[in-house]
């Protein structure tokens, strides 16, 4: 038999588990996927006006081929959250079961991970099997953040001569990334009934970017105060004994 008959081909995303049988940790979780995603989304189309980019949430990334493909995955991280320019957002018509580097190439451009406990599991640099060890050897994206609800802070690397190093935060205690025009920090407020420090999205003015809801909601705060300031304007022109329809 010609030995390049021989070879396997490596499986695509259709062949691999999309799922390790784990629980999302907490209810916090989920809603704080939908946030960076929901206020990203318009600048991200701006950057993609061809619509060329996928958003990850709690899915896998395989990085190597392991047999058989079961879990637990010894060749697969599922980070909370990351985002891939520059491929389709679906493939062959079929949304992904997980995103496979073999099968696309492309790494994501960043990956965020959300702390359930300690920590050292997100900061594990043990080959082959620690989670930072992975993103920064063999998935490779261009940022790595660790999100801390617990202790209200997000550490952000860059990959920088093959080696995550750890940026230092703005005098708003933000942290910028270039790649991307936007900066990522903690916003302390209420989103989904929750008071809590919520892992957001900044453009590069400091202008926090806000969702769907949030910016429905400033439209018509902002729409109020023009009404009011038109009323206070009017009962002016009629203390001075002004006809604010002669004005017309």
């Amino acid at each position: 038999m010609n030995p390049v008959e021989a070879v396997t081909p490596l499986p695509d995303h259709t062949q691999l588990p999309c799922e390790d049988g784990t629980f999302v940790k907490n209810f916090q979780e989920h809603p704080q996927s939908v946030l960076l995603t929901e206020s990203i989304r318009p600048v991200l189309e701006r950057l993609h006006p061809d619509g060329q980019y996928c958003i990850g949430q709690d899915s896998g990334i395989y990085w190597r081929s392991v047999n058989p493909p079961e879990p637990p995955q010894k060749g697969a991280e599922a980070p909370d959250w990351f985002y891939v320019p520059n491929v389709p957002p679906t493939l062959d018509g079929q949304i992904r079961r997980s995103y496979v580097l073999w099968q696309e190439i492309i790494p994501p451009r960043i990956v965020i991970e959300f702390v359930s406990g300690t920590g050292a599991e997100e900061r594990d640099k043990t080959p082959w099997t620690g989670k930072f060890w992975v993103y920064e050897t063999a998935i490779r994206p261009a940022y790595y953040a660790i999100y801390e609800v617990q202790k209200a802070q997000v550490e952000v690397y860059e990959l920088r001569a093959n080696q995550y190093q750890l940026m230092t935060p703005n005098t708003q205690g933000r942290v910028a990334i270039p790649q991307l025009g936007v900066e990522l920090g903690i916003w302390q407020g209420v989103y989904h009934h929750m008071a809590l420090p919520w892992l957001r999205w900044w453009d590069a003015a400091g202008n926090l970017l806000l969702t769907g809801p949030e910016r429905a909601e400033q439209a018509q705060a902002e729409a109020k105060q023009e009404r009011q300031k038109n009323a206070k304007l009017i009962a002016k022109l009629q203390e001075l004994g002004v006809d604010p329809e002669d004005l017309g």
